[in-house]
């Protein structure tokens, strides 16, 4: 029997995943950024909790007035079985009529909704979605060739300080 201090500590440790799109930040330009909540069920929430989804390869759509998320998946484990309909099911975001009408005007402007992250910090489970700009290929060279100086220069300015440091 655990004592309730450890059964906190237990469900802290659970409950603390990010599941993050990685891949986004490189294709797109991320602008702003919304916080809204996913329709599950109860199998697809422990899996999260779990650490158990991916977001590659999702986007979001608008239909009917509505905030759509399609094709993020959600695994299940031994105990949690969840089929491989329902993995990739498409799932209704919650948001604020304000928030989607926002979001629904940048669309219409070019701009692509993209889901950066999912959070399960708290009691509910939220979705983060950023509003981007796809880039082209010669773009992500650009971002490649940038990142690299820079790591470069951080590796250079700390080497130098650690030879300083040793005289």
């Amino acid at each position: 029997m655990k004592s309730k201090v450890a059964r906190k500590a237990a469900r802290k440790q659970i409950s603390e995943k990010v599941i993050r799109n990685k891949r986004a930040r490189f294709d797109y330009e991320l602008g702003d950024s919304f916080v809204v909540g996913i329709a599950l069920n109860g199998r697809e929430t422990k899996s999260l909790r779990l650490g158990h989804g991916q977001l590659l390869g999702s986007y979001v759509t608008v239909k009917d007035n509505e905030l759509w998320l399609l094709n993020a998946t959600i695994h299940g484990t031994n105990g949690i079985p969840i089929d491989e309909t329902e993995q990739t099911r498409t799932r209704k975001l919650l948001a604020k009529r304000r928030e989607i009408d926002l979001i629904i005007s940048a669309k219409n402007q070019g701009l692509t909704i993209v889901p950066t992250e999912i959070l399960t910090k708290g009691r509910f489970i939220k979705l983060r979605i950023a509003l981007g700009k796809g880039r082209r290929q010669y773009d992500k060279r650009q971002v490649l060739k940038k990142r690299t100086a820079q790591t470069e220069a951080k590796r250079e300015i700390k080497h130098s300080t650690d030879s300083y440091l040793r005289r």
